[in-house]
């Protein structure tokens, strides 16, 4: 069972949220807080496995709450759920410890499938951010590596470094289904085996490899 924290200030948010994730067979509303500060003060009384959290809240914001959450209680995981995709936002986020990145308007089997896999170690970044986020790792990079010699990448396909472009450049399988001309589920394969080949177990992963090496430029 997965134990899960909301953080929001506005009540029907939390309120949906709640009834929705109710009837989720392994996840489980341990509480509701209304600010960071209360956030942090539940994660220690509740011992959730997942806070999903606002950002922009009275007394104390999301931000500064993920990181007082993540230094105390390092095995609970963060999930931001919000309506803000500035830069700002996000990069003071991933950064502060925060698992994954999602926006209110996500599907709700979307925000389920998050949380499952936010717990099993993977990193869920909403397609509408994604770009920002691959921009600013590969600008704190350190020099890619030369073309010249054997890299990681050497064992990919032509059509995996398309879609591994892609990925990067923040689409979804959907997204990269149609604008190769394949299916979606062919796309899971090639994915699949691009997660393989790369050593890699999420797409924020892959796209930093993409980007280290010039494939999200290609």
């Amino acid at each position: 069972m997965i134990r899960v924290l909301i953080c929001d200030d506005q009540n029907i948010v939390s309120t949906g949220l709640n009834a929705i994730l109710s009837t989720v067979p392994d996840i489980e509303v341990v509480g509701i807080a209304d600010d960071g500060a209360e956030a942090v003060e539940k994660v220690a009384a509740l011992n959730p496995d997942l806070v999903l959290m606002d950002l922009k809240m009275p007394v104390m914001n999301g931000i500064q709450a993920t990181r007082l959450i993540r230094e105390k209680h390092p095995s609970v995981k963060v999930l931001i759920l919000t309506t803000y995709d500035d830069d700002a936002w996000l990069f003071d986020a991933i950064h502060g410890g925060a698992s994954g990145y999602l926006l209110k308007d996500t599907p709700r089997e979307h925000l389920i499938t998050a949380i499952r896999e936010t717990i099993a170690g993977k990193t869920h970044i909403d397609p509408a951010v994604a770009g920002k986020l691959f921009q600013h790792i590969n600008r704190s990079q350190s020099p890619r590596p030369p073309a010249a010699g054997s890299t990681i990448t050497d064992t990919l396909t032509e059509r995996e470094r398309e879609v591994l472009r892609l990925l990067a450049q923040g689409l979804t399988n959907n997204a990269i289904a149609a604008k190769l001309f394949l299916s979606e589920g062919t796309v899971r394969n090639y994915v699949s085996n691009i997660f393989t080949k790369l050593g890699v177990s999420d797409r924020t992963q892959a796209a930093v490899i993409a980007l280290r090496y010039g494939i999200a430029d290609d």
